[in-house]
């Protein structure tokens, strides 16, 4: 087993600097969890406590249950891979993968063994003989992460350890890091601020902000039921939109206009304390329908400002009518052919609508 539980962490740098501030999680035995946030977070000194690199002001760090708060990065057995390689460039591939075996007291056939299973599992055989300095940057990552796992760590911790490469290098690198959790069932933490990245490993992911945790779950949790307006609009591309609007009821809300209000009701329900309240309406850009026809109810009008073609889909931007400054993007299929300057009507679907005041949402609803 390789269960990691972080219990009230906190890292104080000197002059009361706060980097992390008492975050509690678990990451089960062969899970792979990935922590997102902004850039200083407090990602990676998280990382760093959990491999021993950074001592914990506060709290309890568990391995299977044990506290290892006192031990080494070498006696808590992890992997590390970080963004830059940190490969012996005098050396040859075979003796980077090689090194933490041979430091470790264990030689000759055992050592080629380990070495030549890693590097067959990372395409690396045709290369072991060769100098680092010699390979590709894709390649070169390959290398850092064999000579992280070839000891077999109770835990991998990798710090965005593929941000630094071109797109297509990133896919293949990710697909291969991700076989080699599910090929060695290994425990993964994973920390990046590519939320594509994220989600395309993961099996469930740890927001942080400002060192503070906000909210852990799987990415279909995180994307129906964000726990705060910072997660709802941090997760997801293009972002969330949010629209100031008033609550009529306990299901229902308008949109104000000069000339018309639009009312919009939505699943579940809210407290009846906010009815006449300013409120703040979610809506994902990938959950608007638009059209040129206005549809029954759950609908508000605009004008098209701009559209960005992403291949598949685009990108409009639409200025709410009536609505001064208030802009909603949302996405359609790249078939559907609209124009700068033309009126459409975008259609909020009552299920996928989210209320906030004071940058928490207030619909409850049931989980299926």
């Amino acid at each position: 087993m390789s269960r990691v539980e972080a219990r009230n962490l906190w890292k104080i740098y000197p002059g009361d600097v706060v980097g992390v501030k008492n975050l509690s999680f678990v990451c089960e035995d062969k899970e792979f969890l990935a922590v997102l946030g902004p850039s200083g977070s407090g990602k990676s000194s998280t990382l760093r406590m959990l491999a021993g690199l950074e001592e914990i002001s506060k709290g309890e760090l568990l391995f299977d249950g044990r506290v290892v708060n006192h031990l080494s990065p070498a006696e808590r057995n992890v992997a590390l891979a970080f963004e830059s390689y940190a490969l012996y460039y005098r050396l040859s591939v075979y003796e980077n993968i090689a090194f933490p075996l041979r430091a470790r007291g264990l030689k000759g056939p055992e050592v080629d063994k380990r070495v030549k299973e890693i590097a067959e599992l990372m395409e690396l055989t045709p290369h072991l003989k060769k100098r680092p300095g010699s390979l590709p940057g894709g390649l070169q990552q390959r290398v850092s992460l064999a000579r992280a796992l070839v000891r077999k760590p109770n835990v991998t911790l990798l710090d965005e350890p593929i941000s630094h490469m071109d797109q297509q290098v990133r896919h293949e690198i990710r697909a291969r890091i991700r076989h080699l959790h599910d090929e060695l069932g290994l425990t993964t933490i994973y920390v990046t601020h590519d939320q594509a990245e994220a989600i395309a490993l993961c099996d469930r992911m740890l927001i942080i902000h400002q060192g503070e945790l906000q909210q852990i779950g799987t990415v279909e949790e995180i994307w129906n039921y964000p726990a705060n307006k910072f997660v709802a609009y941090f997760v997801g591309e293009p972002a969330m939109n949010f629209i100031p609007a008033l609550a009529k009821g306990t299901n229902q809300i308008v949109i104000p206009g000069e000339t018309e209000e639009f009312l919009f009701t939505f699943e579940g329900e809210v407290d009846p304390k906010y009815v006449d309240s300013q409120v703040e309406l979610g809506i994902r850009p990938q959950q608007i329908e638009v059209s040129r026809e206005r549809k029954v109810a759950n609908s508000v009008s605009g004008t098209v400002k701009i559209l960005e073609f992403q291949g598949d889909k685009v990108v409009l931007t639409v200025s709410l009518d009536d609505q001064p400054r208030s802009e909603v993007k949302a996405v359609v299929a790249a078939q559907e052919r609209y124009q700068e300057g033309e009126r459409v009507w975008l259609y909020f679907p009552p299920p996928v609508i989210h209320i906030f005041v004071e940058d928490l949402p207030i619909i409850h609803r049931e989980k299926p």
